[in-house]
């Protein structure tokens, strides 16, 4: 088994006011050689927007995006017709494709919203873009792992345009989860989201992550009440 670790401390940070952005990965004029990507994982930010404020109609292309507000709601709007609310507990998934423009928005004028952005490589290229959304809310079970986006379509989750899996739990101290890597090849990077857990003798604090790859399995142990994104993806 082989690792990367992507201390917190070590993404890139932008503060324009209304927008506290944190970059895991190179991203607008945060540039690091060594965190462009990992595997087709290619983006992620975590945002705080202040409230009333949001990213304006802007496009993309040949990209799986992935929105999970964390705290607080976006109001989305598309050129493919779509507009709603994604509140947290729920995720949105898009496939950009051959060219989509969309906005998002705070959806409260008196909250911050606290919510990750995602981006993938996608497994084909120029595809209709695509939009969906799905809450978890009742799918969420204390010390189990619920599998939020994956590459086959289901009812139960959401799915996407690229051989990846998304996971998230909520895990109490003590408690211990075997993961399972679903795609043959693939690596995982688990994203600390509250707490602290250890993967073999590496420990991860809040917003901490973990590049995991050249194994089959591997096992987390949640030091502290936790919760823990798994992003299990194609590494070439």
């Amino acid at each position: 088994m082989k690792t990367i670790f992507y201390p917190e401390n070590k993404r890139g940070k932008n503060d324009i006011g209304w927008l506290k952005a944190n970059f895991s990965f190179s991203f607008a004029s945060y540039h690091d050689p060594e965190k462009v990507h990992f595997g087709a994982l290619r983006v992620l930010n975590d945002d705080t927007i202040a409230a009333g404020a949001g990213f304006g109609s802007h496009p993309h292309d040949n990209m799986e995006i992935v929105t999970i507000p964390l705290e607080g709601a976006l109001e989305h709007k598309d050129s493919m017709g779509n507009t709603g609310v994604i509140n947290a507990g729920e995720v949105q998934v898009m496939s950009a494709g051959t060219g989509i423009y969309h906005s998002e928005y705070n959806a409260s004028h008196t909250k911050e919203a606290k919510t990750l952005q995602i981006w993938l490589f996608p497994k084909e290229r120029n595809i209709q873009p695509r939009y969906d959304q799905k809450s978890f809310k009742e799918a969420f079970k204390l010390n189990q792992l619920t599998t939020l986006i994956s590459p086959v379509k289901s009812a139960d989750t959401l799915w996407l345009n690229q051989d990846a899996t998304f996971s998230i739990g909520d895990f109490e101290a003590g408690k211990q989860v075997s993961y399972d890597i679903k795609t043959t090849g693939n690596g995982a990077y688990v994203f600390v989201i509250e707490g602290s857990v250890k993967i073999n003798s590496t420990v991860l604090n809040k917003r901490d992550a973990l590049g995991v790859y050249d194994t089959s399995s591997f096992n987390i142990e949640a030091d502290q009440l936790s919760r823990f994104l798994i992003i299990d993806v194609p590494m070439s």
